[in-house]
């Protein structure tokens, strides 16, 4: 890079960082973030538990409830309840997805009981962040009314609680109330071409 490019390139980049300070000296709120992790695409979960990762480096008491996944052993859940069990609290209320537990009445008895932990969990003043995963596939179903579930988190959700829902197909309504929707897109996926699911990657 001559000497004019470099001369360039750092007048563009004080530019930037003056256009930046000037925008965050006006972003001061702080609040409980209500996220969504949605879309078809893989991530959803891991971003989830990323933040899990994060919450415990910055000593922020957390807690999971899943609501799908079952008796699956996931790394996650083995990782966090073996190593991080006083940072992290881990709730598993459902008994597999759907097509397996081919039990309506069980499946909605299931996901109304992790409902009942999460709002425990989310009103817990020690407990500063609650990840609910895969709870939009337990509102797909109508396993959980969304009403209640929407006006229990804008209404009675702590304000510097953060929670975060995963799962494909979040309802409007939901979507509407969060402050974070991040939509993961499918491009690729090795299971169409048979690979079936892989430890450390997928669970």
């Amino acid at each position: 890079m001559s000497d004019d490019e470099n001369q360039r390139h750092n007048e563009k980049m004080r530019k930037i960082k003056a256009a930046r300070d000037k925008m965050m000296q006006t972003k001061t709120e702080k609040k409980g973030l209500i996220m969504v992790h949605t879309g078809s695409g893989k991530g959803k979960s891991s971003s989830g538990f990323g933040m899990v990762m994060r919450c415990i480096a910055h000593q922020m008491p957390c807690a999971v409830v899943q609501f799908i996944k079952g008796n699956w052993q996931t790394g996650e859940k083995t990782f966090l309840r073996e190593r991080f069990a006083d940072e992290c609290r881990f709730f598993v209320s459902g008994e597999g997805f759907t097509w397996e537990t081919q039990d309506r009445a069980r499946d909605i008895a299931a996901a109304q009981n992790g409902w009942k932990i999460a709002k425990e969990q989310i009103l817990d003043p020690e407990i500063q962040f609650v990840l609910l995963d895969e709870i939009n596939i337990a509102l797909r179903y109508d396993y959980l009314d969304i009403d209640e579930v929407v006006n229990f988190l804008l209404h009675d959700k702590p304000q510097m609680t953060h929670v975060c829902l995963t799962g494909r197909n979040a309802k409007p309504e939901l979507i509407e109330a969060a402050d974070l929707v991040t939509e993961m897109t499918l491009v690729k996926h090795p299971f169409r071409d048979g690979v079936v699911a892989q430890k450390g990657v997928e669970f």
